[in-house]
């Protein structure tokens, strides 16, 4: 890096936010990245565990007399209920006040309510609890995909978003495998005791990163991105890596914001597809099993080996992002969920079944990685980032709040199979709506 980039970027032109930006699309990856794409990777660990620990420990609520059905649905719903506040929240905290701050509050609040749930005297209590730890957690994908993607080298940025998917989806059968141990011998509230605790644990460590430049620059906040991008450019230099080299277009800064209504349609559909379809079949496919005739304890063994196809999903995405692209890899991955899961509504074979949900499992995961981790954040500019992904990550969680209502009065009219029925109509819509209405944005400039 040469010393008359730095003065540059410090004192402030005419085209000052131009040439920022610039500079920000040069940076390489460095000591203080890899802090926070770290920090961010095991809050969204304890997140994908946080899914499995519901659906974990749903039967031993039922089983163990604390809860009945209708509560567990409850229960399910105010979960999904405060994702939403939180991802609300987070978008307006993150635009308005700062993308740290909004990093620093949420895993905090998540691990207090949660670690208070683990004593919770009744279930309504614990539902109160995860309500209130929710609301903490539905920040969690909106700040931390959003801020990896804001720090992370341009040409990269969608192999770094994966890997953090990756890296936090083996929470997925880490959870299942703590729930076959833990919840034998110490019931479900060991799970809620050892989430809540990890995440105040690791919130302290969240605490003084630095803001992100691109959101200073878009604040007019100038002296204080150049300040961020001056230590970036130090830690480069004192790594030995040169700036990138980065040539952009009038065309490329403005097309997203030209189609701002059009990404915001694909955010939304795209989110809750993914969303509907991930946290129907996982939440519920123990108690699917179970009405299936499968026993509890044998319904979580499945589940467990199911839940290994997680990080393998994030992992097959994390390679195919960069290499076919977002577009198509969500496209084939729909398609895929669709098949999968009209083969697995006829399935009585219990090896048949774990095998086919292991590929959907796989399937969802993909599309978790390239959607939520990846594609998202990257149809918005700066400007309009956090309000983007908080409302369309919003919006899917909603939805997620009446599901489990849903698929209760599905068992109850039908059989299980027509849950999995809905989830592979749901995919169907969602393919189509990535073919016909969704841009590719592998290597775009995000301004």
């Amino acid at each position: 890096m040469s010393d008359n980039i730095a003065s540059a970027i410090a004192v402030p032109q005419d085209d000052t936010a131009a040439t920022l930006l610039h500079s920000m699309n040069t940076i390489q990856t460095t000591k203080t990245f890899r802090r926070i794409f770290s920090l961010s990777a095991i809050g969204l660990f304890l997140d994908a565990m946080d899914i499995y620990l519901a659906s974990g420990t749903l039967n031993s609520f039922t089983s163990s007399g604390f809860s009945t059905s209708v509560q567990n649905s409850i229960f399910l719903s105010a979960g999904f209920l405060g994702l939403f506040l939180g991802s609300i929240f987070a978008s307006v905290i993150g635009d308005s006040k700062g993308r740290m701050k909004a990093f620093q509050w949420n895993l905090l609040l998540f691990g207090l309510a949660t670690f208070i749930g683990a004593f919770s005297p009744n279930m309504i209590f614990l539902i109160i609890t995860r309500f209130i730890a929710e609301i903490g957690l539905g920040a969690e994908m909106v700040t931390s995909f959003s801020i990896i993607n804001e720090f992370a080298p341009i040409a990269s940025r969608g192999k770094w978003c994966t890997l953090a998917s990756c890296l936090a989806n083996i929470g997925a059968p880490v959870a299942m495998l703590l729930c076959l141990f833990i919840i034998p011998h110490f019931s479900w509230r060991g799970m809620f005791f050892i989430s809540g605790a990890l995440a105040m644990v690791f919130s302290y460590f969240r605490h003084d990163l630095p803001e992100s430049p691109r959101w200073d620059i878009q604040h007019q906040k100038y002296d204080e991105a150049a300040e961020t991008i001056n230590m970036l450019f130090s830690e480069m230099k004192a790594e030995k890596k040169q700036p990138l080299e980065y040539h952009s277009t009038k065309k490329n800064n403005n097309s997203t914001d030209q189609h701002l209504a059009r990404n915001t349609f694909v955010a939304i559909s795209l989110a809750m597809a993914a969303m509907v379809c991930q946290y129907t079949f996982t939440s519920w496919v123990p108690t699917l099993l179970v009405s299936q005739g499968v026993t509890a304890t044998h319904s979580l063994v499945y589940t467990t080996i199911m839940m290994v196809g997680a990080p393998i999903g994030a992992f097959i995405g994390s390679v195919l992002v960069e290499r076919i692209g977002r577009r198509l890899n969500i496209i084939l991955a729909f398609s895929m969920v669709v098949v999968l899961g009209i083969i697995y509504g006829h399935l009585t074979n219990g090896t048949a079944v774990i095998v086919t949900g292991f590929l959907l499992t796989i399937c969802f995961y993909i599309l978790n990685a390239t959607i939520i981790g990846v594609y998202i954040t990257e149809l918005f500019s700066t400007k309009y980032r956090f309000r983007g992904a908080g409302t369309a990550n919003g919006l899917a969680k909603l939805a997620n709040f009446g599901m489990p209502y849903v698929v209760v009065t599905l068992l109850q009219v039908a059989d299980a199979s027509a849950v999995i029925y809905l989830i592979a109509g749901v995919a169907a819509v969602a393919a189509v709506i990535a073919a016909v209405f969704g841009p590719e944005t592998k290597g775009k400039r995000i301004n």
